[in-house]
């Protein structure tokens, strides 16, 4: 069963950086995590889950919601089985628990959330 845990979040200052990872297990030798197009969301108190970026299974392609760009940047390490948000630059309206995600195919899996608060 494949499994993602993320870490990373806290508590930050407006304009601070923080840098989320998200570790999966659980994968097998026909589907391993490097086939996986992996995934960061995130969802705020009352609002719907949203797409944060996003990062194709070899790493060539990136996708971004506007609201992110320039700012924060999505890359995976395939060996490790890993794949990461560097956050710079946050403001206030970015806090919100924080969704890593997988899918291949009709496969799709979810952490548990992390999450992250941008407050003075």
């Amino acid at each position: 069963q494949v499994q993602l845990v993320e870490s990373g979040g806290g508590l930050v200052q407006p304009g601070g950086s923080l840098r989320l990872s998200c570790a999966a297990s659980g994968f097998t030798f026909s589907s391993p995590f490097s086939s996986y197009v992996m995934s960061w969301y995130r969802q705020a108190p009352g609002k719907e889950r949203d797409l944060v970026a996003s990062i194709t299974s070899v790493g060539s392609d990136t996708n971004y919601a506007d609201s992110v760009k320039g700012r924060f940047t999505i890359s995976r390490d395939n060996a490790k089985n890993t794949v990461y948000l560097q956050m710079n630059n946050l403001k206030p309206e970015d806090t919100a628990v924080y969704y890593c995600h997988a899918q291949r195919s009709i496969w799709a899996y979810w952490g548990q959330g992390t999450q992250v608060t941008v407050s003075s």
